[in-house]
């Protein structure tokens, strides 16, 4: 019996050393800093991670409206404004990028959670200012409450995209 309850505590120690190193891998991923390359909308930008193309990152959980007519879809109200403030978030900036459950959108771009080195997280500021709104598409919904209680603030105060 004892044996027994020594192999069942090495399986454990060992299983659970596992998972341990497991999550210090991926904290570490998740706090590598990309520098950013190209913004290309209100939501959307490019990344440096050392390869010849990059990244395209959209930001996870919000819609900024269109800044230029592409394909069939219009320019949109205050889209210029959302690019030009995104631009401006993120230029000569470095970003870590914190994924959901869904790390790839259906055009193959990569989803993220977005901060600055100084922890501004980019996609809240975006709804706060209101350069962006809510967009839940769930299983990504990490942040949907907080996306939610920042729009209505926004909207409330006429900022951005609200304004009357």
């Amino acid at each position: 019996m004892k044996q027994l309850y020594l192999i069942f505590l090495f399986i454990s120690l060992t299983f659970c050393s596992s998972n341990k190193n497991d999550f210090y891998e991926v904290s570490e991923q998740s706090q590598e800093w990309y520098p950013v390359t190209k913004v290309v909308d209100g939501d959307t930008f490019w990344v440096d991670n050392g390869t010849s193309k990059g990244i395209k990152i959209r930001l996870t959980g919000i819609d900024a409206p269109e800044s230029q007519k592409r394909w069939k879809r219009e320019e949109g109200y205050y889209g210029k404004e959302s690019k030009t403030y995104l631009t401006k978030l993120l230029k000569d900036k470095k970003v870590r990028l914190e994924t959901d459950i869904d790390s790839l959108d259906r055009y193959g771009r990569t989803l993220s959670y977005v901060y600055l080195e100084d922890d501004t997280f980019v996609n809240a500021v975006l709804v706060k200012e209101g350069y962006a709104v809510i967009m839940t598409v769930p299983p990504n919904v990490r942040y949907s409450d907080l996306f939610y209680n920042l729009q209505v603030q926004a909207r409330e105060n006429n900022l951005g995209l609200w304004k009357r």
